[in-house]
């Protein structure tokens, strides 16, 4: 079975799912590895972690591109949806990015319609790309999926430029498109989200991001109101982000903080694969 078959099973599944976002392929396995059905490469964590640079259009599609290879290739059995941005140009463009995406293992791949360069979706300065504009990339998304096995996630981000009625027009607009999953990015209520999920007979992600624009509500609220994706993309960069800053604290000459909870070296060999690593080894070893 292949990914994007595999997410198709579980989005048939009627309850929610959470999906963490990975940013390498480290994470990825700790994902799959804590029995979550579904990951997330998220754009956010990979321009962080791979460039150390805000989520603002500076990373590229090869960057993003690669990434995805890895997270896919740690985890073959994990479907992962990953950000494919903006579609990295015009329409043409977009068909490219889902059709290497596809060829790289994902099982989604998210569009947007923010204007290039993209900003996170929680923070300030977005701008949108004209209605019938999204319309048509979503659609050359759609169309390069006959010959891709790659599901399409369509985003809008019309919220913070125009107002929910004009994001829940596009989000109406990419159902009818054809796309697979429909995510109305920075909903500012509960109110606006449920409005959302009434309105859509299609998959809906709803998105995480604590400090952000939309109020974080428990998995059960979420799937209440009619989600079936919840993504949390920034909460392992977040945590592994403290867990950092507190061991190079207590590592500094006369520290008097304790470094903070870590995984033995056994276990981290565990994790990366070295047992298996050597068991493989031994079947070839050359005799005497």
């Amino acid at each position: 079975m292949s990914p994007a078959q595999r997410l198709r099973a579980i989005l048939s599944e009627p309850r929610l799912q959470i999906m963490p976002g990975c940013f390498d392929a480290l994470s990825a396995k700790l994902i799959a590895a804590a029995g979550y059905k579904l990951g997330f490469v998220s754009g956010f964590a990979v321009s962080a972690v791979r460039l150390g640079l805000p989520d603002t259009g500076l990373i590229s599609f090869a960057e993003m591109l690669d990434t995805v290879r890895g997270c896919c290739g740690a985890v073959p059995d994990l479907p992962i949806i990953a950000d494919g941005d903006t579609g990295y140009g015009n329409a043409l463009n977009v068909q490219r990015t889902v059709i290497e995406y596809a060829r790289a293992g994902a099982a989604a791949v998210m569009i947007e319609d923010q204007v290039s360069p993209k900003k996170c979706g929680h923070t300030r300065g977005k701008q949108v790309i004209a209605r019938e504009e999204a319309r048509m990339k979503i659609r050359a998304a759609v169309e390069a999926r006959a010959d891709a096995d790659i599901l399409i996630l369509a985003r809008t981000d019309a919220r913070a430029v125009y107002g929910p009625e004009e994001a829940l027009a596009r989000c109406r607009d990419f159902e009818a498109e054809g796309a697979d999953i429909i995510f109305f990015e920075a909903p500012e209520s509960e109110a606006e989200m449920a409005s959302f999920c009434s309105a859509i007979a299609k998959p809906c992600m709803a998105n995480m991001v604590p400090g952000g624009k939309t109020p974080i509500l428990p998995p059960a609220e979420l799937q209440r109101l009619g989600y079936r994706l919840a993504v949390y993309p920034v909460m392992l960069l977040s945590a592994a982000i403290a867990a950092m800053q507190s061991t190079l604290d207590a590592l500094q000459p006369g520290a008097t903080v304790s470094p903070p909870p870590a995984v033995s070296f056994a276990q981290l060999q565990e994790i990366v694969g070295f047992p298996a690593y050597w068991e493989r080894e031994t079947r070839y070893r050359a005799a005497g």
